[in-house]
């Protein structure tokens, strides 16, 4: 009788730990299938590039009336979205279009001040001293481009050649005027071109990029000094920098 009673206790620890066992190499085995680690990195062919863009450039007045000159220097600003398309197998040939905003300073020795809300333009001489002459002009951009490039899926740092065409629509401008004797302010100027058209080119390397505008169309379509037309285009020059 004795041997019988400390028989069944040591059978049934025996099964209790084979079951334990069993259970936790189940677990374990369970684990590392499905938690695996691959030592593969899944490489993205079909892959965009530069989304997003920020310009910063020198403008400058071709085509300037008798006079008229540039003072100081004023940067000027862009940024946007582009969506780029690939458009050949190894997608270095790509098709881009999107949306943007640009801001344009200049500074120049043109006065603008009104006579019963009709704008007047005369030239600030070397005699005039003033503090300010600034004219600041806001554009949304609808920037469309044919790009080449030498990126691969692997690396993001390459040669590229942007070139484009852009519409801009005017949708502020205020030009500001200060001396010691007054402070003149002109806003929704009805003598500005609304609709800007020019094309672009952009190239460089990686991070540094420059570019070149040249805008198609004059920023004036009526103003005039000593009835001669201000018949001004806008070339701007600088740095892009592009953002996936």
């Amino acid at each position: 009788m004795p041997f019988f009673c400390n028989f069944i206790p040591q059978k049934i620890s025996m099964r209790l730990y084979l079951k334990i066992f069993l259970l936790l190499t189940a677990f374990n085995v369970f684990s590392q299938n499905t938690n695996p680690v691959s030592p593969f990195v899944k490489i993205d062919s079909l892959y965009r590039e530069d989304q997003f863009y920020f310009g910063i450039t020198y403008n400058t007045l071709p085509n300037r009336p008798s006079g008229i000159s540039q003072k100081k220097f004023t940067p000027s600003f862009s940024v946007g979205f582009l969506r780029d398309v690939p458009i050949n197998e190894s997608r270095t040939v790509a098709i881009a279009a999107g949306l943007g905003y640009s801001i344009n300073n200049y500074n120049q020795n043109i006065l603008v001040t009104q006579n019963n809300g009709i704008p007047a333009y005369e030239v600030i001489t070397s005699s005039v001293t003033y503090s300010k002459n600034k004219l600041v002009l806001h554009y949304v951009d609808l920037p469309i481009e044919l790009r080449w490039r030498t990126s691969t899926p692997e690396s993001h740092k390459f040669y590229r050649i942007y070139s484009g065409f852009k519409l801009s629509y005017l949708v502020y401008d205020g030009s500001k005027y200060v001396d010691n004797q007054a402070t003149i302010k002109i806003t929704g100027n009805p003598d500005f071109n609304k609709l800007q058209y020019g094309a672009y080119v952009a190239f460089g390397y990686n991070t540094w990029n420059f570019q070149v505008y040249y805008g198609l169309n004059p920023i004036y379509k009526t103003a005039k000094i000593d009835s001669q037309s201000i018949n001004m285009h806008t070339l701007n020059f600088g740095l892009m920098f592009y953002i996936l």
